[in-house]
């Protein structure tokens, strides 16, 4: 399915109204979405529509979602270093690195830090564990969301049963690596260590970059409501 059938197909469903949701629990927004659509539910990696990922969202809702993730020539510390250093029992037992960094600095001392160019990870004392290039960052975030059509709901309940009602859809596109610094510094854009220490290596999840859906419109250069 391409753009322009896309809105074609969603003005239709706009005027539906409610929809009674087609899946309980959270996943049940998405699904219904493409059920309504007449799109066959994606579990591989590819856009879900021609040029663009699909993404819906309950308004008012603050779940988080991750964008990329990102490891790729950036530990300046070896990683199984890092862990034996700063890192704590994770709910199995094992020592890792399983941090959401803020500007202050954790329970282990370490803190992020964003500057014009670049996002780093340091110790209170002054040590650089991780350092991420705002260029390499803003293209990484581009390769993996090109594009991204997100359609806002209403919604209510009836009998425990959701319904949705699909009101606006917006297509996003574009970011740069200013724009990427200012959504750091606002604290829109949040990094998640996911790492721990298996026998002589460290197992690294891939850091995660995740934003809350209400601040999706923020990370784009170019905003355009398309039905």
């Amino acid at each position: 399915m391409n753009i322009d059938k896309f809105v074609e197909k969603f003005k239709i469903l706009k005027k539906k109204g409610y929809v009674k949701s087609h899946r309980k629990g959270p996943t049940g927004i998405g699904h219904t979405l493409e059920q309504e659509l007449g799109m066959k539910e994606n579990n591989i990696a590819l856009p879900d529509i021609k040029g663009a990922e699909l993404k819906a969202h309950r308004s008012g809702a603050t779940s988080m979602i991750t964008l990329f993730t990102f490891n790729r020539k950036c530990w300046i510390m070896k990683p199984l270093e890092a862990i034996k250093k700063y890192g704590s029992k994770d709910s199995n037992g094992r020592i890792g690195l399983y941090y959401t960094m803020s500007f202050k600095p954790n329970s282990a001392g370490l803190f992020l830090d964003v500057e014009k160019d670049k996002i780093s990870i340091l110790h209170k004392s002054g040590k650089l564990i991780v350092n991420w290039d705002l260029k390499t960052l803003s293209k990484r975030f581009e390769s993996k969301i090109p594009a991204l059509i997100l359609v806002n709901a209403e919604t209510e309940e009836r009998d425990g049963i959701e319904y949705f009602r699909f009101t606006n859809a917006r297509l996003l596109k574009g970011t740069s690596p200013e724009l990427l610094y200012d959504q750091f510094r606002e604290q829109n854009i949040q990094v998640d260590l996911r790492l721990h220490e298996k026998g002589t290596m460290a197992r690294n999840h891939g850091t995660g970059f995740r934003a809350k859906e209400n601040k999706l419109i923020y990370l784009f250069k170019e905003t355009k409501i398309i039905a």
